[in-house]
C-alpha cells in the first residue's frame, strides 16, 4: 500500500524544498525561510510551510499525494527531521488515479536519515482491500519495509473486527500480525455462506505455557 520507493520519495521531497526556496508551493498559503541569526539553529525549522499538497510519481505515473496543514523542516537538528504538527494525509492512487489506499494521523515526524516515520494521535489507515486500521501510534520504517506499533490497534474487515496490542505488517498492510490479541468479533453476513473446504482467513496461534515462545498469545492474520 505505502511502499514508496526511497529514491523517488527523496527526489520528490528535494524538488519540493527547492520550490519552497523559491517561495512557491502548490496550494501553499505561506512559506517562510529562516534567515535570522539564531544561536541554536537545531531547534528552529529552516523551513516552514502551510497548506502543502505534493504529488509523488513513480516511473512517470502519479502514485501518491501528501497533504499537510503545516510542514516544518529541521535540517540542522541531529538527527535531522521533518515535522507535521497539524497532521498528515497520504493517499495512494491506482492506474486510473483513483484512491485505493490512505493513511492519516494527527501528528507525524519523519527522520530522513533513518527513513523512519513516527505517526501519533488518531492514526487511521485503509489498505487496498478496504480493511481499516485504527491505533494511537504507528511506525513506518522504509529501510526495513515494515509498519509496526506497540499500542492498541483495531482492524475492521468485511467479516470481522479484531482488537489487540502490538502490530507488525509489511508496507502494503496486507500481511500483518497482532502480537497480543484481545478481541475477535465476527460480523454476520447472510449473503455469504462459506463453501465446502473454504479456509478461515484468521488463524489463532495455539497457547503455550512457555513465556519465551514467540507464538504464545499471537494471532496470525492471513491475507
Amino acid at each position: 500500500m505505502f511502499n514508496l520507493q526511497s529514491s523517488t520519495f527523496h527526489t520528490t521531497i528535494a524538488g519540493v524544498v527547492l520550490v519552497m526556496g523559491g517561495c512557491f508551493v502548490s496550494c501553499s498559503k505561506e512559506v517562510r525561510l529562516r534567515a535570522d541569526a539564531i544561536q541554536d539553529r537545531s531547534i528552529v525549522p529552516v523551513l516552514e510551510a502551510s497548506q502543502v499538497t505534493t504529488l509523488i510519481s513513480d516511473s512517470g505515473i502519479t502514485r501518491y499525494r501528501i497533504t499537510a496543514d503545516r510542514w516544518d523542516v529541521y535540517d540542522k537538528a541531529s538527527p535531522s527531521y521533518w515535522e507535521f504538527t497539524q497532521g498528515i494525509y497520504l493517499e495512494k492512487f491506482n492506474e486510473n488515479l483513483e484512491v485505493e489506499a490512505s493513511l492519516q494521523a494527527d501528528y507525524a515526524k519523519y527522520l530522513d536519515s533513518e527513513e523512519l516515520w513516527q505517526l501519533r494521535g488518531h492514526v487511521h489507515a485503509v489498505n487496498e482491500k478496504g480493511e481499516e486500521f485504527d491505533t494511537p501510534e504507528l511506525y513506518w520504517n522504509q529501510q526495513t519495509q515494515k509498519i509496526y506499533s506497540d499500542s492498541s490497534i483495531t482492524i475492521a474487515r468485511s467479516s470481522s473486527v479484531i482488537q489487540g496490542i502490538g502490530f507488525v505488517s509489511d508496507q502494503t498492510m496486507s500481511q500483518y500480525t497482532i502480537l497480543q490479541p484481545t478481541g475477535f468479533f465476527p460480523i454476520e453476513d447472510d449473503t455469504h455462506q462459506p463453501s465446502e473446504g473454504e479456509s478461515q482467513e484468521t488463524e489463532l496461534a495455539p497457547q503455550s505455557s512457555d513465556k519465551n515462545e514467540t507464538t504464545n498469545n499471537t494471532e496470525l492474520i492471513k491475507s
